[in-house]
């Protein structure tokens, strides 16, 4: 039995206020998060020590932007232990995703929650951004907290296919980022994310190549 089954409501509430069906994901996500709930105790994989802070702030947080994702292929850059990318991984069809980390013990982690969930539409690569040469091979590109949106793009853009989109998850909005694109690069949406049981402000930042001002 997972150690974790009495945050099982808790969860399943916050699903459902997502929109996503909460049978099977709940128990999936439970078993994702009792495998971080254990190597977090002697790894440090994330600062968050409560699992139930972390139905919250990291399951649910990583969740709500599943609505802006499509089929496809999305390279999650700076996972640290998996997020957004496996929640994402376990609730949309059709989804290939990418985990990039540079940390090593990050990375085992990573290779055993792919072991234990059974996780075939789930790979790791053990590197730096910058230094995955896959070019264009990504039709979405996500970063949780990993630097500005210059940033991102400095290292993750050349990832991105011809019509691919970076989806940047933020606290507030980013205008002061915004402003700082470099040239070629557009956004294409900018969207209040509501989290359910958390506070504070998240939003969504889609950005995409512009053809009408190449970099």
């Amino acid at each position: 039995m997972n150690p974790l089954s009495h945050l099982g409501p808790e969860l399943e509430a916050g699903l459902v206020a997502l929109g996503l069906a909460p049978q099977p994901l709940a128990g999936r996500l439970l078993d994702y998060l009792a495998l971080l709930d254990r190597w977090n105790r002697t790894y440090n994989l994330t600062a968050v020590r409560d699992p139930r802070e972390m139905v919250g702030k990291h399951l649910l947080d990583s969740l709500s932007m599943w609505r802006h994702l499509r089929p496809g292929t999305l390279a999650d850059l700076g996972t640290g232990p998996g997020l957004p990318g496996i929640p994402l991984a376990l609730a949309v069809p059709g989804l290939q995703v990418t985990l990039v980390e540079s940390i090593a013990k990050k990375t085992r982690f990573l290779r055993e929650v792919v072991r234990q969930l059974g996780l075939d539409n789930v790979r790791v690569l053990e590197a730096r951004a910058e230094a995955v040469a896959e070019p264009g091979a990504f039709d979405q590109v996500t970063a949780r907290a990993m630097d500005t949106l210059a940033g991102i793009l400095a290292v993750g853009g050349h990832l991105l296919a011809p019509e691919g989109r970076l989806l940047a998850m933020k606290g507030q909005r980013p205008d002061a980022e915004i402003a700082a694109l470099p040239p070629g690069w557009r956004v294409e949406a900018l969207e209040t994310l509501v989290v359910p049981g958390l506070e504070g402000d998240r939003h969504l930042v889609t950005i995409t190549r512009d053809p009408a001002k190449p970099a």
